[in-house]
This record gives C-alpha cells, structure tokens and sequence, in this order.
C-alpha cells in the first residue's frame, strides 16, 4: 500500500506511471482529466485490477447479508434469501459505480455488518413489527444522515462524540458480529434456563463440539485465518467457497438433516445444489418499506431511539473508513484532507438510503477496498469496475441457498476481529474514556444489543466527565444523547406507569 503518510516520501499516487501511457486521444484524455487517472499515477488496467481484489475481498457480503436477513420478523414473515441476495448485489453495484463515476474514488459500498445484524437480531424480533417497517427505519437514518451531510451538522455532530467512543462502537459491533457467527454456527450454545446455571453459554452441545456442521465452521475458520496472515487476496471469499464445497461433499455423504430436526444438525442452509444456478434477479423487495409503521407499533421515542443507533452505527464506520482509505491511497493533502469529500458522505448517506429502501439494510463504504487500493487502485474506474461486477453477481442468486451458515460463519468472527482489533487506538489511560469505551463495546455482545452498549458508554461518559468536573469539555450535544438513553432504558418502567406495556 501507499506510504505516504508513513515515510513522507513520495506516494505512488503521484509517482510516475510505468506500466502503461497515459490514453491518447480526445475521450481517452477527457477521461484520464475527469477521473485523474494518470495524476494520480494510475492507469485503466490497474484500476481494473485494483477492482478485481475489491470485489473478491467484499463479494462474500452477497452470500452473507441475505443469510443474516433471514430471520422471521415479528409477524413470522421473512425476506426471502434469494431476494436478498438479488437486491444486496444491485444496491451495492449501482452505489459503488455512483461513488466512482461522481465521487472519484476508489471505494466500493455494500451492505455494511453490523446493521444488518443489528436489525436481523435485535429489531426483527420485536412483536407485530414488519421487515417494510425495519427497512422503514434503515431508510429513515439514511435520509437523516443526508440532510446532515448537506446541512454540514455532520461534522458538528462527529465532533460531539469522543473519538475514543467512536472507537468503541467500532469495536463492540466487531464483537457483536463475531458472537453472532460463533453462536450461528452452532459453536457457542445458550444454556437453558432450566439448568439454573450462572453461565449463560457453553461450548457446543452440552459442552461438547457435536456434528458435520460444526467441523464446518471449524475448518473454515482456520483455513480463512491462515489465508488472512498470509494476506491471501479475497481470503473470506476462498475460505466461504471452500467450506461450501466441502460442505456439500460431507451433506452427500452424510445427508445431515436441519438443526429443526437435530440440534448438531445444519443451523440455516442445507448445502443441496440448486436445480438452476442463473437466474434473472428477483427485485420485488425495492420500494417495499414503511417509513413510520414502526413509530406506530414501537412508539416515537422507541422507534427515535432505533432510528438513531443505526444512524449511528453507519455515521461514524464511514468516517473513519473513508479517511482511513484515502490515507492508504495517498489521496489526502497535506492537512489530511480529502478533495470532494463532501460527495463521499453524500454518496455514503445515499447507500443507506437505498439500502433501506431496497430491503437489504444500510450500504456503506467497505473496508475490502483495502484490497483494491493495495492493488493500486487510485480512482473512481476501479468503484465503476468494482459496481459491474457486484451488478453481474446478481446474475447468480440461486448459488446462495447452496451456502450453510456455518460457512459463512467464519468470515463474521474473522470481521469481527478487523473491527474489534480497533480497541488498540482507545486512550485506557484516561478513565472518562476507557471506561464507557468498555461499556459500550462490551455490552453490544453480551446484551446482544448494538444500542444497549452505545447508551451504556454514552451515559457513563456524561457521569465521569461530572464527576471529574471536566462537564464544560464536552458537546452539548452528549448530553441531549444521554438524556435519550436513560428514556430509552426506562422505557420498561414508563410504559408500565403508563399502562402502555
């Protein structure tokens, strides 16, 4: 990648470009200034190939977001897989191609983890509440976001929120995702209620590591952790398609029925091939949402608070992802800066919103980009190449239903290591921080809850920063969110006085 920012010297962005001339010619050269192709020191085929590792290091979120987003919602009904997965792959491609062609540069959106799993989880299981009226509040916090962007309170309200807490969300959404693999694959169990145990959960079947399905999961996490060290390009990618394969290879020889069936059974998918492998997308889920249906079953301050946490969820990922990319890509100037980025947040606010939209849960800028840009990825080529292939996965839907959990599984724990491995950049040495910092990430997982760790660490942060008689350093802003969680963590109570439980 880029050392630019780490040598001072200079960046390969901007050194000369030796594989290839810069295109000759009066559309080749409109192009090259629009996109800044070869002032950025790139050419075509390396944006082309730069979008090559993208797509392999982030393809995995067509198979994964659908299998996530299966969950019955509180009426019983679901999304439907291969819907998803259609729609995930179209959302992703047409944001991805706006990124590039408008915004320039070299990141590709999709459906960001951590929403969906939030959503899946935690809102989808609320009584009488719909999908529509989930993906209702996804679209709610994208339109929010844009009206942020536009109004330049985005950056007001990043400044609201201590860095080392914007850590913490990154980190504990890293750990909510790990837990939800482990346990979705079959690896780490909930103890029932009835063995009266003060340890909530144990290691697979009566503590025992039982079934076809877990060695599964198993094989696939070592082999996509030695894929990851060895820096393996579309490591989670490999390591999903292998497991499917040598899922599928154990399903014909041992023909392991569903968990409904057997606990050691498989816990989502059974991996039987499909009798048609292409197939035209089904996009019956775009424009299916109910923007308030879920203020009328949940209430307006409930439904506010959800509203925000996804807001949340999705507001301070991309700031941190974009600058983070563009640092790697030499593309920040000398006050680390980047040019247009007022059009990367509206690109990223309008992701969320399709993907609301679109049922597939927020879209965001992926951290896979990474891998392009290591490639030597520099413009917004690479986006458009990167969104026609997201656009042609859509072609093969069916494929999903092939994919059991259990090996997709290992590409959550190993996300969540990314994003947990964060922690490092939390000041511990400043209690009014390491402390709700804690808070936060470690309640996400163990509440199963991304808003309950957020308002845990937001509420603490208030209270020491008074305590400490620090109260003037910080936004005013924290306070009004605080004040927020402590009504959402008392909604048990006030609706009891109210009779409204």
């Amino acid at each position: 990648m880029s050392n630019v920012n780490r040598t001072g010297k200079k960046n390969v962005a901007t050194a000369p470009n030796s594989e290839q001339p810069a295109p000759k010619g009066g559309v080749w050269n409109s192009i090259d200034n629009y996109f800044e192709i070869t002032a950025r020191g790139s050419n075509v085929l390396r944006e082309f190939r730069g979008a090559l590792a993208t797509f392999f290091a982030m393809a995995y979120i067509v198979v994964l977001n659908p299998l996530i987003l299966s969950a019955p919602d509180g009426s019983g009904a679901t999304l439907g897989i291969p819907q998803v997965a259609a729609v995930t792959a179209v959302v992703a491609g047409v944001v991805t191609i706006v990124m590039g062609a408008w915004a320039k540069y070299p990141f590709a959106l999709a459906a960001g983890l951590g929403v969906n799993a939030f959503v899946s989880a935690t809102v989808a299981t609320t009584k009488n509440v719909t999908w529509p009226e989930i993906m209702g509040l996804v679209l709610l916090s994208g339109i929010i976001m844009f009206i942020l962007v536009l109004s330049g309170l985005r950056e007001a309200v990043m400044v609201a929120v201590p860095k080392g807490l914007k850590t913490a969300i990154v980190v504990g959404i890293g750990l909510f995702i790990a837990i939800i693999g482990l346990v979705n694959a079959g690896f780490v169990r909930r103890i029932p209620d009835a063995s009266h145990t003060t340890v909530p959960l144990m290691l697979g079947i009566d503590g025992k590591l039982l079934g076809w399905p877990v060695l599964v999961f198993v094989l696939g996490l070592v082999l996509t952790i030695v894929l990851v060290v060895r820096k393996t390009k579309g490591a989670i990618l490999i390591g999903i398609v292998v497991s499917t394969l040598f899922a599928m290879g154990l399903q014909l020889l041992t023909n392991t029925p569903s968990s409904q069936t057997d606990p050691s059974g498989w816990s989502l998918m059974v991996p039987v091939l499909p009798t048609t492998i292409f197939s035209v997308p089904d996009l019956s889920l775009i424009g299916k949402v109910d923007i308030f249906g879920a203020f009328v079953h949940l209430g307006f301050m409930s439904a506010l608070l959800l509203t925000f946490t996804i807001l949340l969820s999705v507001f301070f990922d991309a700031m941190g992802t974009m600058t983070g990319l563009a640092s790697e890509a030499g593309l920040l100037d000398e006050n680390g800066n980047m040019k247009n980025a007022s059009r990367v947040l509206l690109v990223d606010a309008a992701g969320s919103m399709a993907g609301g939209f679109g049922s597939v849960s927020a879209n965001e800028i992926f951290v896979e980009s990474g891998a392009g840009i290591a490639e030597g990825a520099r413009t917004g080529v690479s986006a458009i190449f990167t969104g026609c292939l997201l656009l042609l996965s859509a072609f093969v839907a069916p494929l999903v239903a092939v994919v059991p959990f259990e090996a997709v599984a290992p590409a959550l724990v190993v996300v969540g290591y990314m994003m947990a491995s964060q922690v490092r950049n939390i000041d511990w040495s400043d209690i009014g921080i390491a402390i709700p910092a804690f808070l936060t990430f470690i309640l996400m997982p163990f509440t199963y809850s991304i808003a309950n760790g957020l308002g845990a660490g937001f509420i603490a942060y208030v209270i020491i920063r008074v305590a400490q008689g620090r109260a003037k350093e910080m936004h005013v802003l924290m306070w009004g969110v605080a004040v927020a969680f402590v009504i959402y963590f008392c909604m048990g109570p006030i609706q009891l006085l109210l009779g409204t439980s």
